[in-house]
């Protein structure tokens, strides 16, 4: 016999009401010896932020400042990753070539426009990940002179491959309390151990 249970008392929303937000927290601090998983956006527990092909990068642009993100997933309907946008291809030279070349306003622009497509991308295994460093992380995104890595994992069940976290530069640099370079002017670890030790 199913046990009965008594209602819980109700009332009125007062009018003032508000509702709770998560508190800001900032990510640990890491050493370039600390794992490498502790520098990682995790879709585990982080929800994914992606966007259509189709939608205008002045759309991907609001999404990204809204959720205080520099790259979003581009997907289709079916939730599979067609590439990545980041922050600089927006903001960068992409979005002006297009204009002089197809003769588009800049609103015209779409995300498929300027996004990196997946056969360009390159990725690390999960699994490579759980033995790495910091300093690994770091290495590989200088090496490849790009401000983000896609780490991925098998997906239970089928053969698809899932897109598990993300490395960012900015948030490693954070993290470790040093500029983290990429592009043309690349730190070595010895000088960013240096300016970890100063």
């Amino acid at each position: 016999m199913m046990r009965r249970f008594s209602p819980l008392p109700a009332s009125a929303l007062a009018a003032s009401a508000c509702f709770r937000r998560p508190a800001p927290t900032s990510p640990a601090r890491v050493a370039p010896d600390s794992p490498a998983a502790d520098t990682m956006t995790d879709f585990n527990r982080v929800a994914a932020v992606t966007i259509e092909p189709g939608a205008s990068i002045d759309d991907a642009n609001r999404k990204m400042i809204e959720h205080g993100i520099r790259l979003l997933l581009v997907v289709e309907s079916s939730d599979i990753v067609l590439g990545i946008i980041t922050a600089s291809d927006i903001l960068g030279e992409k979005p002006m070539q297009i204009v002089q070349e197809r003769g588009l306003r800049h609103s015209e622009i779409t995300v498929r426009d300027i996004m990196t497509p997946r056969e360009m991308l390159e990725v690390i295994q999960m699994r490579d990940v759980l033995n790495a460093r910091v300093g690994h992380v770091v290495t590989t995104l200088q090496r490849a002179r790009r401000q983000h890595a896609m780490v991925v994992e098998p997906n239970e069940g089928d053969a698809c491959q899932a897109v598990r976290g993300l490395f960012s530069a900015s948030q490693i640099a954070r993290q470790l309390g040093v500029p983290v370079h990429v592009g043309d002017v690349v730190r070595t670890f010895t000088e960013i151990e240096a300016l970890l030790n100063h």
